[in-house]
């Protein structure tokens, strides 16, 4: 399991856990699969921002 912080470990089709910005207070974590990556920086210290192709957007925290 890899860390989501480095954009270079993400790409489209990945499973991955993110954290959705309402789930924030509670770390409750969502699951799929990567349809976009929506950072454009290298790095990020909370996560590179994805969208899922379920719609959902959200922070990684692991990659599968």
């Amino acid at each position: 399991m890899k860390k989501g912080n480095l954009r270079s470990n993400i790409h489209p089709g990945d499973a991955v856990a993110i954290i959705l910005k309402k789930d924030q207070p509670t770390g409750a974590l969502t699951f799929g699969r990567v349809a976009e990556i929506l950072t454009n920086s290298q790095t990020h210290p909370h996560g590179i921002k994805v969208r899922l192709t379920d719609g959902s957007v959200g922070r990684v925290q692991e990659i599968y």
